[in-house]
């Protein structure tokens, strides 16, 4: 009998070797070679021959066919939700939901079940929790309905059959890594099955127009697990982020072929379930205390403006090495602006440890809060404070200069309807609120006192 060919399979990359290896010389990851069957095929031989075995495509005028936007749009009663997803969940649309274990991707997806339901049919399929499990968290919810089915299975083939039945306009897929094909002899999660279930689930949601959510794990990195390939088959994918623990959630498209990817939908948890947070600005800003290290930072979360208090403590360190630890923050960027800060303005930071918090569990990306965080460093250095009637915003430059910030209009705005007087923010905007800055230096000179 023949000896079955065999190839090693990246399962971060795909990249295939015809050798095991420690390391992946396509993407630099270890271990992560695994050893899969390959299936003979007659194509090789075929294309030789110059025989092919498709037929002559149908074809039509692109004016006669009809937009997909024409297509009815599921609700998921949140509002920004909706907003992210560009109106709601388009019928025949394919969406990936990403995010950190825990962090509620299950109970979210619950909900918005929960209200589909109660015009269209939905089946929520979980290949990693038993029907009991299921019932408890939807009791908990209320999302106990007659047109909500439920089935427990992790067969890509049989999932894809459902789907092409027609039977259901939503479906929930928890998760592409418990699948698996039977004609695949790889083990769920690999390369090879995420990539084939993903196909056969987004070909049978096409020819059914039937709207299927599919759930993805994360990396320790938090990036989305499993080959890239499977973000380019879908439609949507949207990343669900925050401290799965506490504080606020957010739950941005990062790929939308329906809508734009600049919205974000901010939830925080409680016993009832996942709650949209309609003024994040005041929840985030109620225990405030204005101490030193304390700035109040008018950022942007996608398009919506959010008052955030960035926190930095100071203390002498007690080792050769300078600790610098940022919760919400880049780290990278803060020992850039602690290099900065030490160059420009002359404070020594060498032998101090700088923590650096962002109140809410956010986790801000926006080059604008670079002056609040350069500021609060200040203001704990030296022990004292900034008036409790400025925000601030501005993107920090290496020599020292304080750069312009999108959508300042924005910014000022949100800070207005929070009672501010003033924003500390970049000389280049004109606007009667804004006490104008250009350079770091004279800013800590003339306003931490």
């Amino acid at each position: 009998m023949a000896k079955s060919k065999t190839k090693f399979v990246c399962q971060n990359c795909g990249a295939s070797f015809t050798k095991w290896a420690g390391l992946c010389e396509s993407c630099g990851e270890w271990n992560t070679l695994v050893e899969q069957i390959v299936e003979e095929t007659s194509a090789k031989s075929a294309l030789s021959k110059g025989q092919f075995s498709g037929k002559k495509l149908d074809y039509v005028s692109i004016k006669t066919i009809a937009p997909s936007d024409a297509k009815e749009r599921l609700k998921t009663n949140f509002k920004d939700l909706d907003d992210v997803l560009g109106g709601g969940f388009l019928l025949g649309s394919v969406s990936l939901l990403a995010g950190q274990p825990g962090i509620g991707k299950s109970t979210l997806l619950m909900q918005i079940c929960a209200e589909i339901s109660k015009t269209k049919k939905v089946l929520y399929i979980s290949g990693e929790e038993s029907a009991g499990q299921v019932k408890l968290r939807a009791s908990r919810l209320g999302a106990d309905s007659e047109t909500l089915a439920f089935a427990s299975s992790t067969s890509g083939n049989d999932i894809a059959k459902t789907i092409e039945s027609g039977e259901f306009d939503f479906v929930v897929v928890d998760s592409i890594q418990t699948l698996s094909m039977d004609e695949i002899s790889s083990a769920p999660g690999t390369v090879s099955q995420v990539t084939n279930c993903g196909n056969l689930i987004i070909r049978a949601a096409k020819s059914t127009d039937t709207a299927v959510v599919i759930v993805g794990h994360v990396t320790k990195e938090g990036t989305l697990a499993g080959p890239k390939v499977l973000e380019h088959l879908v439609d949507v994918v949207l990343n669900f982020e925050g401290d799965r623990y506490g504080g606020f959630k957010t739950v941005r498209a990062i790929k939308n072929r329906f809508g734009s990817t600049t919205e974000v939908s901010i939830f925080e948890m409680n016993e009832k379930g996942l709650k949209e947070v309609q003024n994040p600005s005041a929840a985030l800003l109620a225990e405030r205390q204005n101490t030193d290290g304390s700035i109040i930072l008018a950022t942007l979360e996608g398009t919506r403006p959010i008052l955030v208090e960035i926190q930095a403590l100071v203390t002498p360190t007690n080792f050769g090495y300078p600790k610098r630890t940022a919760s919400g923050f880049d780290l990278n960027r803060l020992n850039l602006l602690i290099a900065v800060i030490e160059r420009r303005t002359k404070l020594k930071l060498s032998d101090k440890d700088i923590f650096v918090n962002v109140v809410g569990g956010l986790k801000i990306q926006d080059s604008a809060a670079d002056l609040a965080v350069c500021l609060a460093i200040a203001s704990a250095v030296a022990g004292r404070k900034l008036s409790e009637d400025y925000v601030v915003f501005g993107e920090v430059g290496l020599g020292g200069e304080v750069r312009s910030a999108f959508r300042p209009d924005q910014r000022i705005a949100e800070a207005k309807k929070l009672g501010f007087t003033h924003a500390i923010a970049p000389a280049t905007i004109k606007n009667k609120f804004v006490i104008p800055v250009k350079d770091l230096r004279q800013t800590l000179i003339n306003y931490v006192k």
